[in-house]
């Protein structure tokens, strides 16, 4: 896999792509009958384990930044009130 980033339209089907799948997967279920629905179980199964593999993985990404942010040392000088170079119209 190459280090580019995929198009917009391609990371936007990508995204809906598990959630596509187990619609899919569901509309099979609920219109056929006995045996036919065996197939949509596979797809049923995958899709739900890729939607929640991203969510685990989204949260722990979201708490990593925010334990790096808390542990990021904090800049005094960035408080500092900085003097306008500009001359005051007041004056």
């Amino acid at each position: 896999m190459s280090g580019r980033r995929p198009s917009r339209f391609r990371a936007a089907l990508l995204a809906l792509s598990s959630p596509l799948l187990i619609l899919l997967a569901l509309l099979v279920l609920f219109t056929r009958q006995g045996a036919d629905k065996l197939p949509a179980v596979p797809a049923l199964v995958i899709g739900s384990g890729l939607l929640t593999t991203s969510w685990i993985r989204r949260r722990r990404r979201r708490a990593e930044l925010l334990r790096a942010l808390r542990q990021a040392p904090r800049p005094a000088a960035s408080c500092a009130k900085v003097k306008d170079p500009r001359p005051d119209p007041r004056e």
